[in-house]
């Protein structure tokens, strides 16, 4: 079942409890190895976002997206803990229950993953998953199984972060920007396509920003390649404002409800 767990792609899904982090004590071998370094003016620990997801007409579900800076470091490397909750709200809560929570542990410097957490139950749907990502030997670690992945690999969550300290002030309508993301035991090709710039208007008031599409595989959740926008602020944040998806069952929104903690000034127009 993947009907609010499609907006992962986006890497803003709704979010369960209690993820355990056992596998976070371990050392990861990094000697001898070249790390890249991530400029990054879009965001910092204390950082909150509040979203309302709409299934329809419905309000079905409220989710958080909080970056915190982690106590504990990976050979010597400072992380930020980034914590995503999701609870389904109202009427909808009687006949799909969502309950998740995700977690990435993102280098500082980086700005890659170095492990994710998920524990989503949605509707009953559970998955648990503990991934450890050994950046420097192009690995992935899940329990006993081993995957291979490119350096600089993505997790969910760690997808949205890094995308968000992409340099878009030159970037052309029509434009491609793509980077790996490990999703689900494979490496997924993530691609957002540029559309231009926009006035967006959500509850909390009219934003200067940024539209772009994700370019979703065809499948039975999504028709065509482009069914799923998203629009960011136009500002240093670029934080996603809004987000629509049109899915083979009906329509998908979410929207920002609220914020905290932001870096820079956010470009919301003043009456």
């Amino acid at each position: 079942m993947k009907r609010l767990s499609i907006l992962s792609i986006l890497c803003l899904a709704i979010f369960s409890a209690n993820a355990s982090g056992g596998i976070y004590n371990q050392q990861i071998e990094a000697s001898a190895f070249s790390f890249r370094t991530v400029k990054n003016n879009a965001f910092n620990a204390g950082e909150k976002l509040t979203y309302k997801l709409h299934y329809g007409v419905i309000d079905a579900a409220e989710a958080t997206l909080e970056v915190k800076k982690s106590e504990k470091k990976i050979n010597g490397r400072g992380l930020y803990r980034v914590v995503g909750l999701g609870k389904s709200v109202g009427s909808f809560n009687w006949f799909f229950k969502v309950d998740d929570h995700y977690e990435s542990y993102i280098d500082e410097k980086g700005m890659f993953p170095w492990i994710f957490l998920r524990r989503v139950n949605e509707g009953g749907y559970k998955i648990n998953q503990d991934y450890t990502f050994i950046q420097n030997k192009g690995k992935v670690k899940e329990g006993e199984k081993e995957y291979k992945a490119p350096t600089n690999v993505q997790d969910m969550i760690s997808s949205y972060y890094y995308a968000r300290t992409l340099d878009f002030s030159n970037a052309k309508k029509g434009d491609v920007f793509e980077f790996d993301s490990f999703v689900d035991g494979e490496v997924f090709p993530l691609k957002i396509k540029f559309l231009g710039k926009e006035t967006v208007k959500i509850r909390n008031g009219k934003y200067n920003a940024l539209k772009f599409s994700p370019v979703v595989q065809v499948d039975r959740i999504f028709k065509e390649e482009d069914d799923l926008q998203v629009w960011i602020s136009d500002d240093a944040n670029k934080i996603p404002l809004l987000a629509k998806a049109k899915v083979l069952f009906g329509s998908i929104k979410m929207e920002l409800t609220d914020y905290e903690g932001l870096r820079s000034e956010i470009s919301k127009i003043k009456k």
